[in-house]
């Protein structure tokens, strides 16, 4: 196990790179769900907490395996069987959602992230062993993550103290936040721009995809109460189109080309996608209610069901500006039109009582596919190579 050159031409996702991603799948969509059902009994804000801890485990254990890949991906009989043993971690971490959102229960998720975390150990262990220049950073890696593991573990051990397992919970993200920055000082590993960039814009794509099928879930809630209505066909229309436009806006800047010239900023990239990653899967459980409830009533307002939608796209917009700024300083979208569309986007959920959740949802739409329109025309934007 030798590190990979990282302008190797033509790389991409690898077949088990693949396999890996559509394991993630299956826990997206047990958040989402679970978010959705919060959102339509009117807790959604209660369920707002599980869902950020939960995706947090989801989206670090898979960055974390994509810059080890774009490093060290061997794809031999030993490197997949390890990441097998991470794939088998994702599908008891989803196991574990919906006792961790009824119930404050991680047992299951703990595992589950634990037997991801293990894993890794080993395959950077088996960095460190077989390469020599890169040993000290594999092995920093390697005690990092253990270290924290233990953490989480023993943050089982507190119970329903959740004045305690909160602030925990804080404190171990940032620990395992600063692993890689700590890693990293002793020698850079040799991750492969375009292959991180791919790795990332298949992610959003699985994302919108559970999007895309939270609304499928809402579109059939509906149509077992209701017969098709205007109002319905507006908002799963709308629904769909602003999806579309949400795709078009994250490829419209090329990030592989500002990671390879600006690798000193990857840090900020790689992880601000925190934050787009999770506004995408929050915005399906919106997308879902809002269709739903055009079939039979729900607790929330319809202010609040727009505002499900609202807020995701607006952390979507705002923070894929921000971290598209440091790689590409003259930025696919223009950070006016930006503003404007964060603020437009923001204010609409306003008149939900007067106009209706189904025209805000539209006009949310119609303000993102107008950023696509405005950008193209500016002929600033161009699609990932």
């Amino acid at each position: 196990m030798s590190a990979r050159p990282i302008d190797e031409p033509h790389r991409v996702s690898s077949p088990l790179e693949l396999l890996f991603d559509l394991t993630f799948v299956v826990a997206v969509a047990a958040i989402t769900d679970q978010l959705a059902h919060g959102v339509a009994d009117g807790h959604g804000l209660s369920r707002l907490m599980p869902f950020l801890q939960v995706f947090f485990a989801i989206w670090w254990a898979w960055m974390n395996f994509t810059w080890f890949a774009s490093s060290y991906d061997t794809d031999d009989v030993p490197y997949r069987l390890l990441t097998m043993v991470q794939m088998a971690g994702v599908l008891v971490l989803a196991a574990g959602v919906p006792a961790a959102f009824d119930h404050s229960d991680y047992r299951a998720v703990t595992l589950g992230y634990f037997i991801m975390r293990i894993a890794l150990v080993v395959q950077w262990l088996r960095a460190g062993a077989e390469d020599r220049a890169s040993r000290r950073t594999a092995l920093r890696y390697a005690a990092g993550i253990t270290v924290v593991q233990v953490g989480w573990v023993l943050r089982l051990f507190f119970g329903d103290a959740s004045s305690v397992r909160l602030p925990l919970f804080v404190c171990l993200d940032v620990l395992e936040l600063l692993v890689p920055l700590w890693a990293e000082r002793a020698r850079s590993t040799n991750w492969h721009p375009h292959h991180i960039a791919e790795r990332y814009g298949l992610f959003v794509i699985i994302l919108l995809g559970e999007s895309v099928l939270a609304v499928a879930r809402g579109v059939e809630g509906a149509l077992r109460e209701t017969a098709i209505s205007g109002s319905f066909v507006t908002i799963a229309l709308s629904g769909l189109a602003l999806l579309f436009a949400l795709w078009w806006i994250y490829f419209l800047a090329p990030a592989g080309e500002g990671l390879r010239d600006r690798r000193d900023r990857s840090y900020l990239w790689g992880y601000g996608h925190y934050a787009i990653f999770a506004s995408l899967a929050a915005l399906g459980a919106g997308l879902e209610v809002a269709v739903e409830q055009t079939g039979h009533e729900i607790e929330p307002s319809s202010r609040a069901i727009c505002y499900a939608v609202a807020i995701p796209v607006v952390v979507f917009l705002a923070l894929l500006r921000l971290v598209q700024a440091p790689l590409a300083p003259q930025g696919a979208i223009n950070p006016g039109a930006v503003v404007g569309g964060v603020a437009a986007v923001a204010l609409l959920p306003l008149a939900a009582p007067a106009i209706g959740s189904a025209t805000v949802v539209a006009a949310i739409a119609v303000v993102c596919v107008l950023l696509v329109t405005v950008t193209i025309a500016a002929g600033r934007g161009r699609p990932e190579a």
